[in-house]
């Protein structure tokens, strides 16, 4: 009788561990779609912005060439560790593309620069709140898969680690201003 118990709450372990660990592992594909989702909807209102932004400053090609160079590379990067250094080489491109903007008033007062302008932050914060939400999702499947004894499940189901969406080091730098 006491074997049969053992193996019967053994099972249900494995049930459970397992089940745990496929819920987690939905929940970082579904995290993971929602910071792409939010990433393309940013590299779609990059046309718009550099549109604008070639009409008023023309001559500024270095600065929309690089804008259009990062949104390329960051579109076909794959994998989180890719994937984040590619946005932050376009986000680098899109504050240069900002700070070219702010030379020419006639640029900043036209509604539809400032339309995009509030457009783009509020995507930078949507990315920030995905990207979040994902690392968290990731920090639990991976604690599951390192924690004993859901590791035994894990590592007999084939359940690998995920990377985290980190921001690149060029992002982590403070701004410099000087007057």
């Amino acid at each position: 009788m006491l074997p049969s118990v053992v193996l019967v709450v053994l099972v249900l372990f494995v049930f459970w561990a397992y089940n745990s660990l496929v819920r987690l592992r939905v929940q970082a594909d579904a995290a993971w779609s929602d910071v792409d989702v939010q990433l393309k909807r940013r590299h779609d209102l990059i046309p718009n912005l550099v549109e604008t932004v070639k009409g008023y400053a023309g001559h500024e090609r270095g600065t929309l060439e690089a804008v259009t160079n990062a949104r390329s590379h960051a579109m076909s990067a794959s994998g989180p560790a890719e994937r984040a250094q590619a946005e932050g080489q376009l986000t680098q491109a899109l504050r240069s593309l900002l700070v070219v903007a702010e030379a020419y008033p006639e640029l900043r007062a036209s509604e539809s620069f400032a339309q995009l302008q509030q457009t783009l932050h509020g995507l930078e914060d949507a990315i920030q709140n995905a990207r979040r939400y994902y690392n968290a999702v990731v920090r639990d499947l991976n604690t599951k898969i390192a924690q004993f004894p859901s590791n035994l499940v894990a590592l007999t189901f084939g359940f690998k680690p995920r990377d985290y969406f980190e921001i690149a080091d060029e992002e982590r730098a403070v701004p410099k201003v000087s007057f």
